[in-house]
């Protein structure tokens, strides 16, 4: 495997906000995996007085507390709230919702998606921020 093929598997990590990618050429093998959460949090491990308390919490720990029904990314994207940035957001906590109620978007190659309710009930939880990256699967809002 060649130095340019690692730099187009680099880019494409990059560029499509991927956490980690693995490509098979033959018998060769190679998996590139961005390091961003650890390195943000060993940041806030230095000695401060109040650095636990500001510090946010993930979203694997806020998934664990959280109990109800989950709606989830169907995809790799970028979640966006609000339909623009001047509008307010598609729901907010404590929102009654109905199956098939937009709660947010995930951008996807260019593509907006929109994200459903897939059940009706109360929003008890939002677990993405605005413009934050998301995973596949990844939980975003807690409906009960």
């Amino acid at each position: 495997m060649d130095s340019e093929k690692i730099n187009q598997l680099i880019k494409l990590l990059n560029e499509h906000g991927l956490s980690e990618i693995e490509y098979s050429e033959g018998d060769q093998t190679i998996c590139i995996k961005r390091q961003s959460e650890p390195a943000r949090a060993t940041t806030h491990l230095q000695p401060s007085s109040s650095s636990s308390e500001i510090m946010p919490r993930s979203s694997a720990l806020a998934e664990a507390e959280i109990s109800g029904h989950k709606v989830r990314s169907p995809m790799v994207g970028t979640v966006y709230l609000a339909p623009n940035p001047d509008a307010a957001p598609f729901v907010s906590l404590g929102q009654t919702v109905n199956k098939g109620e937009v709660l947010c978007i995930v951008e996807a190659m260019k593509m907006m998606n929109q994200i459903e309710a897939d059940k009706a009930g109360i929003i008890k939880a939002r677990l993405v921020e605005n413009g934050m990256p998301v995973e596949f699967n990844q939980p975003l809002f807690v409906i009960e």
